[in-house]
């Protein structure tokens, strides 16, 4: 019977992976083992970044702002100059622009942006985690209220007010250190921990996949940016196992895990990173020194980077799975630095997934729409002068229908797309990380053994090959008197077989490279030699390699061939 996961259970995979060769399984806590409740979590952080602000001295008039989760989108970039959020596609190309509230049409973005195209530089900013949704949604109220209220004149790059003027880097300077504020206060981690199943999920599988993990010989760590006490807090809510009375602890929650960082500094953990100390679970304070022993489990580790950590626990790189929401902090940097095969959570997706089941015949639309244009076109070349009016009207519909499709996503559509263009965010997944899913409980669906088989992805000239087509036209460096392949072959293999040139001393050249007798060219294999096996079916090497349309030097064949024709024509004369 063919079974199928119900689609909030599923991984999704970029590149292969086998489960079977993980050997350690590393966890983020914040959005990733913890997940925040939305928007409980966020109206919470807005609020009191909100009196922080009043603190600097912004009018007490935004005390009215109010948060609203349809806005805010993870993956935009901010423009600092101009005071623009925008939504990027993975070329650089704007596909929105929003100013306080304001959506910018195509020509007012073009006046600002030539070409509707921006580079990633100094004055962008990335909003690459969910920690960013109350930003973002408070630099937008701020730039609305500062483009409406009479008393502020609205600059190109700021606002001006009597003699002070107030830019729109220094407003989202403010908000950012605001928001590091908050979080440094513990002001905000304190409220959540006071009333922790208010704005944190609590999942009974999370223990059930830990356990699971250990159980098939595999080791796991928690590397976390978050303090040891708030790490303690919410560990303990999600993981601790209490006796009936509910004061006893039966299982503590550091047990769950072999080893245990805190304080990482992501992603500077994964450069040079910072000096390694050990904590003192019961006080919570650092011991003396620099840590340089093995890491033991049920010890609690502060700082230290990927180079020594990797060391101390005998991790090789692509042994380790590391699972993070932080597209940057977490997945690209453990990629790019040390190999590591990332899983990226994305607790958006489940909307994303609904929103694109319920909606796929709109993106059908766009795809039928999008074909029509090529049908119309397919007759024309150059020396056609002008093109078929319903083409405009075409793409007028590919506007209208995208927009549709967008705000069915939220005020500012997709986390992946608009229409049919993927966004910055979306490139940025395909590219790190190797398997991504809503939850990290997710893997629970999986048998450790495994195989994420990554689906294969066609080139734009590979999608429009028809076998059914005839392709009557030369390949590059082949001339009109070339043999067919097979007879081409027949004559190589002959001349190979019957002669090989001698030098003088006796010893034979190698005159082009063989085929190889066995598979070379393998993506998915990230195992070490000596876990592969020893060799394949020699049946199916060469059913492969009968498939294999190599062709050797047309030259070198003729040199062959002519060589032997010669010494035949000798050896009858003698």
């Amino acid at each position: 019977m063919k079974t199928k996961r119900e689609p909030g259970h599923r991984i999704f995979v970029n590149r292969s992976l086998q489960l079977d060769r993980i050997k350690f399984y590393g966890f983020d806590m914040d959005y990733t083992l913890a997940l925040y409740k939305s928007p409980e979590f966020e109206e919470l952080t807005f609020q009191q970044v909100l009196e922080t602000l009043i603190e600097l001295g912004y009018p007490e008039q935004i005390r009215q702002f109010v948060y609203d989760r349809a806005f805010p989108l993870r993956g935009l970039w901010y423009d600092k100059f101009y005071g623009n959020l925008l939504k990027v596609d993975s070329y650089g190309n704007i596909l929105t622009v929003v100013h306080g509230f304001k959506f910018l049409n195509g020509h007012e973005v073009r006046q600002i942006y030539p070409n509707k195209y921006i580079t990633l530089d100094d004055r962008i900013y990335v909003f690459y985690t969910l920690f960013n949704l109350p930003e973002i949604y408070l630099i937008a109220c701020l730039i609305d209220y500062f483009s409406s209220v009479a008393t502020y004149v609205e600059d190109r790059t700021g606002v001006i007010y009597g003699e002070n003027i107030l830019s729109f880097r220094a407003i989202f300077n403010d908000v950012r250190n605001s928001i590091d504020r908050v979080h440094q206060r513990d002001k905000l981690k304190e409220t959540v921990c006071e009333n922790i199943d208010k704005y944190v999920h609590k999942n009974d599988q999370l223990p059930v996949l830990l356990d699971r993990i250990r159980s098939h010989n595999a080791k796991t760590f928690l590397l976390t940016n978050s303090e040891y006490w708030y790490t303690d807090k919410l560990m303990t809510y999600l993981l601790t196992i209490y006796d009936d009375d509910s004061k006893t602890i039966k299982r503590d929650w550091k047990s769950y895990f072999d080893y245990i960082l805190v304080d990482a500094q992501k992603p500077l953990f994964f450069a040079e990173g910072t000096t390694l100390r050990i904590i003192d679970p019961n006080t919570g304070s650092m011991k003396l020194g620099s840590y340089a022993g093995q890491l033991q489990q049920n010890e609690v580790y502060s700082g230290g980077s990927c180079e020594v950590v990797s060391k101390l626990i005998g991790s090789m790189g692509k042994d380790v799975l590391y699972v993070g929401d932080h597209i940057f902090g977490d997945i690209i940097k453990s990629k790019k630095q040390k190999a590591w095969r990332t899983m990226l959570v994305v607790p958006e997706l489940n909307h994303e997934l609904k929103v694109f089941h319920d909606k796929r015949e709109l993106f059908n639309t766009l795809e039928t729409l999008d074909t029509s244009i090529s049908e119309l076109l397919r007759s024309f070349d150059m020396t056609s002068n002008q093109g078929p009016d319903a083409v405009n009207k075409i793409k007028h519909k590919i506007q209208e229908c995208t927009h549709e499709l967008d705000m069915n996503f939220g005020l500012l559509g997709s986390l992946f797309r608009t229409g049919s263009r993927q966004t910055h965010f979306a490139s940025q997944v395909t590219r790190y990380a190797d398997i991504y899913a809503s939850t990290v409980v997710n893997l629970v669906y999986y048998p450790f053994f495994y195989f994420f088989r990554a689906v294969p992805q066609l080139m734009p000239h590979e999608s429009t090959v028809d076998p059914e087509e005839p392709m009557d036209f030369k390949s590059w460096g082949e001339d009109n008197e070339s043999l067919p392949f097979d007879r081409r072959r027949s004559t190589f293999a002959q001349s190979s077989s019957s002669s090989t040139p001698h030098l003088a001393h006796k010893l034979s050249i190698q005159t082009h490279p063989d085929l190889p007798l066995h598979v070379t060219h393998d993506h998915d294999d990230d195992g070490d030699e000596d876990e592969d096996s020893a060799a394949a079916d020699p049946d199916t090497d060469i059913e492969l390699r009968s498939r294999i349309t190599y062709t050797p030097p047309k030259r070198k064949i003729e040199q062959i061939a002519n060589g032997n024709a010669e010494k035949k024509e000798e050896n009858t004369s003698k």
